[in-house]
């Protein structure tokens, strides 16, 4: 016979026993996790809005702070530049041929100042309100109102077929290693960044310099949108204009593969 007090009566509940879950423990730890969080970023922000603090450095921001860092490289280049070619120039026991042909070699890339008569080609973005000038043209898209890459390298291409001499793109000259890029409607020339409008200045034969701009295919096409949507364009005669020389680096970097 069993014991009755250890049997449950008929009819009556089974007696349960609490038990402490692993999920409660998580939950806790979550809380308890979300709690530390908000603390943390309370102390950081020490009242402040820390997702539009001032202090946090944009990209934009970023890249300007460089691009006048570099410029303020170049300055310094240049006067360390100067220095040098003024200790060359004493008596080093070379002949005047071979100082003859230094010379000629420096001009030739670019490093020399350089005078001369000089024609001047400015493109700028179109109005944000630009619409189709010409009937039976679409309506512009953002893309069709700003200056691109490829058109600032179409103009210095053609001046260069054209049979310039020295090239500078807003203040600074080009060399034969010099890269024309764009990030959206910026340009980027030699660590430096600008701003439209772009301004690029030619020495040579006006005539055939702007010939050479005219018998551009590049330049052609980018003519269709100043006649369509009034994208900048103006050429002018300069007279005689005095290029500075390339002061910045001549060293050449790559990219390697990773071994």
């Amino acid at each position: 016979m069993s014991n009755s007090a250890d049997s449950p009566q008929a009819g009556s509940s089974p007696v349960r026993t609490r038990r402490f879950r692993p999920v409660r423990i998580l939950t806790v730890a979550v809380f308890a996790l979300a709690g530390l969080i908000f603390f943390t970023s309370f102390n950081t922000a020490k009242g402040t809005n820390i997702r539009t603090d001032t202090s946090l450095l944009k990209l934009s921001d970023l890249i300007h702070e460089r691009s006048h860092k570099n410029g303020t490289l170049d300055e310094s280049n240049a006067a360390l530049r100067d220095d040098i070619e003024a200790l060359a120039g004493r008596d080093n026991g070379s002949t005047e041929a071979e100082a003859a042909e230094l010379a000629a070699l420096e001009k030739n890339a670019g490093t020399e100042e350089l005078k001369g008569e000089a024609l001047t080609v400015t493109l700028d973005d179109a109005p944000p309100d630009a619409t189709a000038k010409l009937p039976g043209y679409p309506e512009p898209q953002p893309d069709y109102l700003v200056i691109h890459q490829q058109d600032l390298q179409a103009v210095v291409n053609a001046l260069w077929q054209g049979g310039a001499e020295g090239i500078r793109v807003m203040d600074q000259r080009l060399i034969s290693t010099s890269a024309v890029r764009c990030v959206g409607n910026t340009l980027i020339l030699q660590g430096r960044v600008y701003s439209p409008p772009y301004k690029i200045t030619a020495i040579g034969d006006q005539e055939k310099l702007r010939k050479a701009l005219t018998a551009s295919p590049a330049i052609q096409n980018y003519m269709l949108y100043v006649n369509v949507y009034g994208l900048g364009w103006k050429v002018e005669d300069e007279g005689t204009v005095t290029l500075p020389g390339y002061t910045g680096t001549v060293d050449l970097h790559y990219a390697e593969p990773v071994e």
